[in-house]
């Protein structure tokens, strides 16, 4: 298979409430799903069965499109409010991490994955961005709901280094909120190279009380030395836990590969479960995970030698005029799973076709 032609399928599933299967079609009936345009205030709004979902949004403060905020069918968010909207006792570090989103840290040599206006002016020619260009689909239904995106990966001189074609589908029931994301990135006329970097590829930024305990400030360093102080903060609540298909737990996560991982905690005493689940046949399978204590939760396919101390080396591109196709699934649901739950529901989703909606 050629390294600069290939399709990526991962899913991301948030879980509230125990003991049911990860997709909608066992869980229960499927709601109505209404996608309503807000174009001028630079958001399309996701509702499902009458309650707020998500948003997909562009605002001129954040230099990519995000999803944001997640909510579980109860309305509870599961995801950071900072920068947007700061919630009492959040930590402010990480600008960049809004929701859910998807870039990487060294396209050509630029930084996508770090920028925002947090950038000191003389780092930012070393930034790239992500701009929101249209929305070409934004359609409901009894069943399923779907925005169809397009944006472009900016050099610093708007010079278009990929296009980006963004499927989000969008179903629920009683019990789950799932999006399916495929995500095409074009090079329009030259080799683009997304060189082995630590920082990529699919994140998401979880609210507090998902993070991991700590009683001791940390920093952490960008791929090009930017130090990021992260405080010792009060753990009241916080309670994340990291598990991985090879089970590896907690702070040992970071760096180390898997086919799947799972965050459990308690969010408003909700029973959480978020897991990334990574499939057979992906570049890179079975994914890095650069998943962190303070709230971080991103798999990494792409940044190898970054994230395996120079073990493995991948150092992917895309040659001129090609294409690749990457494929996600979030969903949100119910429970807390253990590490036999997250290994029977990855079994059933690789087993899949690629094509297969379940």
């Amino acid at each position: 298979m050629s390294r600069t032609l290939f399709t990526v399928s991962c899913v991301l599933v948030v879980t509230l409430a125990a003991g049911l299967s990860m997709t909608a079609q066992q869980a229960g009936a499927p709601l109505p799903v209404q996608v309503t345009r807000h174009e001028a205030d630079r958001r399309v709004d996701v509702t499902i069965g009458g309650k707020p979902f998500t948003s997909y949004i562009w605002p001129a403060t954040i230099k990519k499109p995000v999803l944001y905020p997640l909510r579980a069918p109860d309305g509870t968010i599961v995801t950071r409010g900072f920068p947007l909207d700061p919630r009492p006792g959040e930590r402010v570090d990480h600008p960049h991490h809004v929701g859910l989103w998807f870039n990487y840290g060294d396209v050509n040599g630029l930084d996508f994955w770090n920028n925002s206006d947090a950038i000191k002016p003389e780092d930012r020619s070393k930034m790239g961005t992500i701009v929101h260009r249209t929305i070409e689909t934004a359609s409901g239904g009894d069943k399923s709901g779907t925005i169809v995106a397009d944006s472009d990966w900016l050099a610093p001189d708007n010079t278009v280094l990929l296009k980006q074609s963004t499927k989000y589908t969008f179903r629920g029931d009683a019990q789950t909120r799932v999006v399916d994301l495929e995500i095409t990135l074009t090079a329009p006329d030259k080799r683009v190279a997304l060189t082995d970097n630590k920082e990529g590829v699919l994140g998401i930024r979880v609210a507090r009380q998902l993070e991991e305990p700590t009683d001791k400030p940390e920093v952490f360093t960008d791929a090009s030395g930017r130090p990021t102080a992260v405080a010792s903060m009060d753990n009241a609540g916080v309670n994340g836990v990291y598990l991985t298909s090879e089970g590896k737990k907690g702070s040992a996560v970071w760096g180390t590969r898997g086919k799947w991982c799972i965050l459990t905690g308690d969010v408003n005493d909700s029973p959480v479960t978020i897991a990334i689940f990574d499939r057979p046949g992906n570049p890179g399978y079975p994914t890095y995970w650069h998943a962190r204590g303070y709230g971080l939760f991103a798999a990494n396919p792409l940044g190898q030698k970054a994230l395996s101390n120079g073990k493995d080396v991948l150092n992917f591109a895309i040659e001129p005029r090609q294409s690749v196709t990457f494929r996600y699934r979030v969903a949100i649901a119910s429970g807390k799973w253990d590490a036999a739950q997250a290994d029977a529901a990855w079994q059933t989703w690789a087993g899949a076709p690629d094509s297969a909606s379940r």
